[in-house]
């Protein structure tokens, strides 16, 4: 397994529990509530 290095973006779905980071490789990932994190793009 890769180890990411992930910065964290700030969008109001955060309110609702849905959180997106992004990748020093450019990868879009999306996390819900308490799911783990997927790759959303890349």
């Amino acid at each position: 397994m890769t180890l990411y290095y992930m910065k964290e973006i700030f969008t109001p779905l955060k309110l609702v529990g849905i959180k997106i980071f992004v990748s020093t490789e450019g990868y879009t990932f999306i996390k819900f509530w308490n799911m783990p994190r997927r790759r959303l793009f890349g």
